[in-house]
């Protein structure tokens, strides 16, 4: 695509400050860009790349507006300006609608469809229009799938599961899968409990490659509109999560958790079972959440990177923490009972 900073400004917004004719046809990073594209800067610890920039034109705060004379476009979050016009400059690929001859589909389809090759449709699906089911996907029997959604190849969808529309499912995405429900018997071993519920994902949802989400062992898994779950993401049973909550890869929720709307979450941070955690909370990387939170605010819990003989010297002291506490509870307490016979 390509475009004049003015045609851009008109359709996206910010303020203009250069020459409205400068052409650009595509966004790329600060270091790698060449004359036509449009850069951004996000932080002002990036100055010195934005100078030796090749780029036509640049997207920035108003408060960088004069870190360069060339021409810019000023907008209080680049970063998200930067998002919308990469949308422009690359829009989806266009998947010709049609059942490629390989497919196996038991499911009447609308015309607008495309299903890969290689790709299996269960019995009594009910598809949407302009749905994409991409080469090896797996539809189970009674899936719904909403309008406008992508199953990108290999996705597999457990019988009776629903995506809703304009979902998009990342390769290797498996929905319904059974997640770890066992008790155990007098004999100590594991007897199986059916997942009997299903999954329910909402509009606008995305799901990253590998990431699964487990069939409610009753009720439903629930994950809410607006969702961007990352890859390598399990989420166990019964589990829900809120509308535009946005989880990094690697982060995990154990069975039965609930999140918020609104909640950030870090990558490879890990939840508890049986949690609940409220709106507009941001959980930082590698935390472990081992109980509810009702408050908003950043929360973390980890302990930064050191040396290792550091590591092993501060640790020991943390062994002995029981015993430490113990002692300056006696020493407060003969302190006390000095301060009352003085």
């Amino acid at each position: 695509m390509e475009t004049t900073l003015g045609e851009l400004v008109s359709r996206l917004g910010g303020e203009l400050v250069g020459d409205p004719a400068v052409v650009v046809r595509q966004i790329a990073a600060l270091d790698k860009a060449e004359e036509g594209d449009l850069a951004f800067l996000v932080s002002p610890k990036y100055r010195a790349a934005l100078d030796a920039s090749r780029a036509s034109a640049f997207i920035l705060s108003p408060k960088a507006a004069d870190f360069t004379d060339r021409p810019r476009i000023l907008t209080p979050d680049p970063y998200l300006y930067f998002a919308r016009a990469a949308q422009l400059f690359n829009p989806p690929k266009a998947v010709p609608a049609g059942i490629h001859p390989s497919a196996v589909v038991a499911s009447e389809l609308p015309a607008s469809v495309s299903v890969g090759p290689n790709a299996v449709v269960g019995v009594d699906c009910h598809i949407g229009v302009g749905a994409v089911i991409g080469a090896g996907c797996l539809v189970g029997d009674g899936v719904s799938i909403g309008a406008g959604a992508l199953l990108h190849a290999g996705v597999k969808i457990y019988d009776g599961c629903t995506i809703g529309a304009r979902a998009i499912l990342h390769s290797g995405a498996v929905i319904g899968a059974d997640g770890l429900g066992f008790a155990r018997d007098a004999d100590k071993r594991w007897v199986k409990i059916p997942q009997i519920g299903g999954v329910v994902i909402g509009d606008d949802v995305e799901i990253g490659a590998n990431t699964t989400v487990a069939p409610g062992a009753l009720g439903d898994t629930v994950i809410g509109n607006g969702v961007k779950l990352g890859n390598l993401i399990p989420v166990a049973h019964n589990c829900r999560v809120g509308e535009d909550t946005i989880m990094a890869a690697m982060a995990g929720l154990a069975g039965s958790t609930t999140v918020g709307k609104r909640v950030q979450v870090g990558g490879k941070a890990g939840f508890s079972g049986h949690l609940e955690v409220g709106d507009d909370i941001v959980i930082s990387a590698d935390t472990n959440v081992t109980k509810s939170i009702d408050r908003p605010g950043v929360y973390t819990a980890m302990i930064p990177l050191q040396p290792h003989a550091d590591w092993v010297k501060n640790f020991s002291h943390l062994r002995r923490l029981d015993a430490m506490a113990e002692r300056v509870r006696e020493l407060e307490k003969k302190l006390a009972e000095q301060d009352k016979k003085s």
